[in-house]
């Protein structure tokens, strides 16, 4: 009693420790946490160039906005500029007049000057040549009357002060006239002066303009690529973003399922506990009779539980491939099982004890059962070509690694093996998922 007790509490720890220690889900998981911390890296790199990518944008904004007052201040003073340009084009045309003007003004009185010089020319000459004083003694001496003689003296004296008048009068004519004329020369050609920088001035205006134009349209260029560059690589970040999202929920259900199975583990090894523990209190409750046979040395009888009767005959090697045929709709995979009596009484096999089993049982030893494997199995014997694969031959699948899982070729594109979904049972290689994961290793025992 105490040993089948010592049997089923190792066979119920194997079957537990087995579904604990899975490496498939270990690997996964740790796979898409490798890919997420890669993944939070590259989202690192992208949100720094984001940032940059706005920095400069900001800078590149500041810079236009301090391009569009620059461009404002040059189209005002540009205007400005217009405008007294216009205003010193209308002065100089008004002082062009006024010049032209005063150059007939003092023809005019050249013309005078010259009749008045010609007239006072003409009496000098008069004077000269009647002697001068001797004419005015003598007008003054041939007066008839002293009346007479003042009026001829005051005469004579009206006519020179007149001729002294109207050349002094002439003179400063002449002198204003030119003073006059220089003046307005000065302006007009200070006037001039200030069109030509004026002109100048807004042709310089026009090319700070068009220079700041261009830089404007260049800073507008930068910015437009740089707000696309920003875009795009918002973007990536988004899509990382969803890719990381996407693995921590797949993280989150791989975990799930997995505590899912080994809770379903736990209470699949409970309830062959369970059972185990009632087939030993049946056994414990049997009438001590049977315990006390007349001939103790005699052979036990078959329990209903034995794999084959005593009376079945010797198996055949060629039956390997049918003999697991009792367990199909009859057993379940566990991870680790089929490695002790009491599993396989229960049928509970993964795929190499369930292999180890089937070929035990029509004599052939593969090995210790609770070593046995994948990688124990596909060394037991020698490789041959899938194309001359033949019934009763190891076929070999990748699944949650290479080799990963091993069943019996049953002829007809088949194979029997103990598939975590289905237990024992015959599943077809020459299609679907089989047929996806088999690597074409075959070994004939």
């Amino acid at each position: 009693m105490k040993k089948k007790m010592l049997l089923l509490n190792t066979t119920v720890l194997l079957g537990l420790g087995g579904v604990l220690s899975t490496p498939a889900y270990a690997s996964t998981i740790q796979d898409m946490e490798s890919q997420k911390s890669q993944i939070q890296n590259q989202r690192q790199d992208v949100q720094s160039n984001i940032k940059a990518a706005s920095d400069e944008l900001t800078r590149l904004q500041a810079e236009q906005d301090q391009m569009k007052a620059q461009l404002e201040r040059l189209t005002l003073a540009e205007e400005e500029n217009n405008k007294k340009a216009q205003k010193t084009e209308a002065d100089i045309k008004e002082t062009s007049k006024q010049v032209d003007q005063l150059e007939k003004e003092i023809k005019l009185l050249q013309e005078k000057l010259e009749k008045r010089n010609d007239i006072l020319k003409d009496r000098a000459r008069s004077m000269q040549e009647s002697g001068g004083n001797v004419e005015y003694l003598q007008v003054l001496l041939g007066s008839s009357s002293f009346g007479d003689f003042v009026d001829r003296a005051l005469a004579v004296s009206t006519i020179v002060d007149a001729d002294r008048g109207i050349l002094k009068e002439t003179k400063n004519m002449q002198d204003e006239l030119k003073t006059k004329q220089a003046d307005v020369k000065s302006k007009l050609a200070s006037l001039e002066d200030m069109k030509a920088e004026l002109d100048e001035m807004t042709v310089q205006l026009a090319a700070q303009k068009k220079q700041k134009d261009a830089l404007a349209k260049e800073l507008k260029d930068k910015e437009a690529k740089n707000e696309e560059l920003k875009a795009s690589l918002q973007s990536k970040d988004s899509s990382l973003a969803n890719e990381q999202s996407t693995l921590e929920q797949n993280i989150k259900d791989q975990k799930a399922a997995e505590e899912a199975a080994r809770k379903a583990a736990e209470q699949a090894a409970k309830e062959a506990a369970k059972k185990a523990a009632e087939q030993a209190q049946k056994a414990a409750a049997e009438p001590a009779e049977k315990a006390d046979s007349p001939s103790p040395k005699a052979a036990p009888k078959a329990s209903s539980n034995d794999v084959a009767p005593t009376s079945a005959p010797a198996p055949k090697a060629s039956n390997v491939v049918t003999v697991g045929n009792r367990w199909i709709g009859n057993s379940a995979y566990v991870f680790g099982g089929g490695r002790s009596q009491s599993d396989i009484n229960h049928g509970l096999f993964d795929c190499s004890s369930f292999v180890h089993w089937a070929y035990s049982q029509v004599g052939v030893n593969l090995g210790p059962l609770g070593s046995v494997s994948t990688e124990t199995l596909k060394h037991a014997g020698m490789q041959v070509s899938s194309s001359q694969m033949q019934p009763g031959d190891l076929v070999f699948f990748d699944t949650y690694k290479k080799d990963g899982h091993v069943g019996i070729y049953v002829g007809g594109g088949k194979f029997i093996g103990a598939q975590s979904s289905t237990g024992v049972a015959i599943a077809n290689m020459s299609s679907g998922y089989w047929k996806q994961k088999f690597n074409g290793r075959v070994v004939r025992i």
